[in-house]
């Protein structure tokens, strides 16, 4: 596979200005950390990432409150902002994003439909949480998301 283009300006960017990066992926399934280390040299600052595909590993690993997973669910917002959070001190980087949603095409119901994702990114300056409801088939929504990730990222880190 050729290194994806958006991940080689992630690549540009972040070795430019000595950033880290971690990643928690749920319903990407780990494609964004493949996108990012599809680039020769990713290494200089992608630090790596946690698959946080059940519950269990969103609380255990990353830190997710039981709340949270019990009250709002893990395709919420609030879980994905824990699971950036949680990564970011996890693997001591600077920058980290995560993704929680479903894919499809089972598992939605009326208030969380197939498509929906919260993808979140935590850096010095903050978090940023993002909605987004994507329409396609199952693999079309995890590249969707994951790609939603790349630009977020670029976007909090001001490119």
């Amino acid at each position: 596979m050729p290194e994806h283009l958006l991940a080689r300006r992630v690549y540009e960017v972040f070795t430019r200005r000595g950033h880290t990066l971690a990643t928690a992926e749920s319903c990407t399934g780990g494609l964004i950390g493949h996108l990012v280390t599809s680039v020769p040299g990713s290494s200089e600052y992608y630090i790596g990432g946690i698959i946080a595909y059940s519950n269990a590993v969103k609380r255990d690993v990353l830190g997710v409150p039981e709340e949270i997973l019990r009250t709002v669910g893990a395709v919420s917002s609030e879980c994905a902002e824990a699971m950036a959070r949680g990564v970011r001190a996890l693997l001591k980087t600077e920058y980290a994003v995560a993704t929680t949603g479903i894919a499809g095409p089972g598992g939605g119901t009326p208030t969380k439909p197939v498509g929906l994702v919260y993808i979140a990114c935590d850096g010095p300056d903050g978090i940023v949480v993002e909605e987004y409801r994507f329409t396609g088939d199952r693999w079309e929504n995890i590249a969707q998301a994951a790609e939603a990730a790349l630009h977020l990222l670029l976007r909090v880190t001001g490119e």
